[in-house]
């Protein structure tokens, strides 16, 4: 039967005693770890989030406390009082492992069946099963630890904006349905039958009227929600430290967040980061790395050789060029003996996995380079490639020809992989600003030019005649916030004028009943004297994972989705009651399996 706590009062957490608290009686709660028992000695761990403290019961301990020790198993909740001492055995793997408590009075608060899965930090155990007994997961101490830093992530940027002149404002959960670049979660209204909700995918429009309100600097820890394929740096729903600002312009933005990586990194890590952090544009990006959020902590930059191979007598390489694309590559240095033909085979199977037709390489192992298309090269042609991307003996050059947004995006993966699989990306942090991105992009099917970003996005000012005549020279006053390959946040210069609104909303191709069904509201609030303003949106999770060194969102999510969005504890999402669902006007229609 369990005991109760009356007459007690914890007094100190398991992690916090040592050897200065020899002498002292102290109450502790917490979980058994394990009890150990050696006949006349019984040794019981007790965990709470601190840590673990050896209690101690020998021949000095009262009988019927002796007993109760004996019938402790593992994750019994328990209240102890007794005496700090120096421990006779110290274990110097824990900060506790100097002393222990010689126990005077043990309460059983809760008895336990023997758990799933054993509660240890280093758990092989399959994760579903772990997320669907999620709470005694949590209980061990490296998810506990991931969480406690994310809290104390989240107050160090609160204490940021704070000292640094923002108000912290809620904006509603249950808005209207706005196009954000991904699939809304709706919520039915029962009043309004036939009409939704949406769950905010971001709190853009609605910070956006807080600058026009006279609430020059807004920050809040959002909660957004995006109903999209998840990944291992992806949730349905997820922690946004949301910002805007008014009267300022990209260089304000960019210090601002500067300051709040400083300040977190000190604060989380104890780390000091410089700053300024260095900045790319898009194009310089997407030519050297192949992607908008490269990690810029190794090199393997890639290079373009089509004009030494536009005439070559390799179709594969010809034809590519021909049909106005490229032939570009990266260098792997030092890699021929790991980048065996086999190890290149797997790379060839991978890039067409993403969308390329394949991969050629020169492997320079020996003295001669081992070329897969040597035979059609001729005389000084490969020393002349090999010459241009300063490949040496002991180097794997890799290529791919292909139209160029798909040699840049394939050579760009390839590299990541590469390098993961060389062991050549060093363990720091390294911020990059990607900016001077373009405002459209050339749908390749349609031929049309679409936006890059939300309709509300300013333009820099030298590109508004191009507007209407060349979309292709149009820049936007945008960024992006990237730490070691993971985009860690988007923002923008929001368009205030009312007339430059309108021509992009034109430009864009909306029709006056989209504007008005989409955007009205905001669109009227700029009649009425909109303050220049931007903001940006950093991904708390995100940057809680890059932290802690986690693989998974998941590891620093207390209560996480699986790829299928489902929660696998509670078992959401389930059906609801027909009562429930006539209420809403609602009626679910089952789907007719595919033949």
């Amino acid at each position: 039967m369990a005991e109760f706590m009356t007459g007690l009062k914890r007094t100190n957490y398991c992690g916090e005693l040592r050897s200065s608290d020899i002498g002292k009686t102290v109450t502790l709660c917490g979980w058994v770890q394990r009890q150990r028992d050696l006949g006349a000695l019984i040794f019981i761990d007790l965990r709470d989030r601190t840590g673990i403290t050896q209690l101690a019961f020998d021949d000095n301990t009262d009988k019927a406390i002796f007993d109760k020790a004996f019938s402790v198993r593992s994750e019994y909740v328990l209240c102890a009082v007794g005496e700090v001492r120096e421990r006779s055995s110290k274990n110097p793997d824990i900060p506790t492992g100097d002393i222990e408590v010689a126990v005077t009075d043990l309460r059983i608060l809760c008895a336990a069946h023997t758990p799933p899965f054993e509660i240890v930090d280093n758990l092989n155990t399959n994760e579903e099963l772990r997320l669907k007994y999620r709470y005694l997961d949590l209980r061990r101490k490296p998810l506990q630890d991931n969480i406690i830093m994310r809290s104390v992530l989240a107050k160090s940027a609160r204490d940021y904006f704070y000292e640094n002149g923002f108000i912290e404002i809620e904006t509603p959960m249950m808005i209207k349905s706005t196009p954000e670049g991904a699939r809304d979660y709706l919520v039915p209204s029962r009043i309004h039958q036939g009409k939704f909700y949406a769950l905010p995918q971001s709190p853009q429009i609605y910070k956006q009227l807080l600058m026009l309100s006279g609430f020059d600097r807004y920050i809040q820890l959002a909660r957004c929600f995006r109903d999209e394929d998840l990944r291992a740096d992806r949730q349905p729903e997820f922690t946004q430290i949301d910002m805007e600002l008014s009267f300022v312009d990209v260089e304000d933005i960019l210090e601002i967040n500067e300051g709040l990586m400083k300040r977190v990194f000190k604060d989380v890590l104890g780390k000091d980061l410089e700053t300024p952090f260095e900045r790319m544009t898009y194009k310089d990006a997407m030519e050297r790395f192949g992607s908008d959020k490269p990690d810029i902590r190794f090199g393997m930059e890639i290079q373009d050789v089509s004009d030494l191979v536009k005439d070559s007598d390799f179709g594969v390489f010809a034809s590519a060029i021909e049909a106005g694309g490229s032939v570009r590559a990266i260098v792997a240095k030092n890699s021929a003996s790991t980048l065996t033909r086999k190890e290149i085979d797997k790379l060839t199977e991978f890039v067409r996995g993403i969308g390329a037709k394949g991969l050629a390489f020169v492997r320079w192992l020996d003295d001669a380079p081992a070329c897969s298309f040597a035979k059609f090269m001729k005389e000084g042609e490969l020393e002349a490639i090999l010459d241009k991307v300063g490949a040496e003996k002991g180097d794997v050059v890799l290529f791919v020809a292909d139209k160029t947004s798909t040699v840049l995006s394939t050579l760009g993966a390839l590299r990541l992989t590469v390098a993961k699989k060389l062991d050549i990306i060093p363990d720091e942090f390294k911020f990059l600003w990607i900016v001077d991105f373009p405002f459209f992009e050339k749908d390749e099917e349609s031929g049309e030019w679409l936006a890059m970003h939300h309709p509300f996005t300013m333009p820099k000012e030298e590109c508004l005649e191009f507007l209407d005549t060349d979309p292709s020279k149009v820049i936007a006053k945008a960024y992006d916030l990237t730490l070691n390959g993971t985009e860690l946040s988007s923002g923008s210069i929001r368009i205030t004028d009312y007339e430059l609104q309108q021509r992009m909303f034109r430009a864009l191709k909306l029709t006056d009943e989209e504007i008005e069904a989409k955007f009205g509201f905001l669109v009227e609030a700029y009649k009425y004297g909109a303050p220049p303003h931007g903001g940006m949106g950093i991904g708390l999770d995100r940057l809680a994972m890059i932290l802690s060194g986690a693989e998974s969102l998941r590891d620093v999510t207390a209560f996480p989705k699986v790829q299928n969005a489902s929660e696998l504890m509670s078992q959401c999402p389930s059906p609801v009651d027909a009562e429930s669902l006539e209420a809403l006007g609602i009626a679910v229609v089952a789907k007719a399996e595919e033949e």
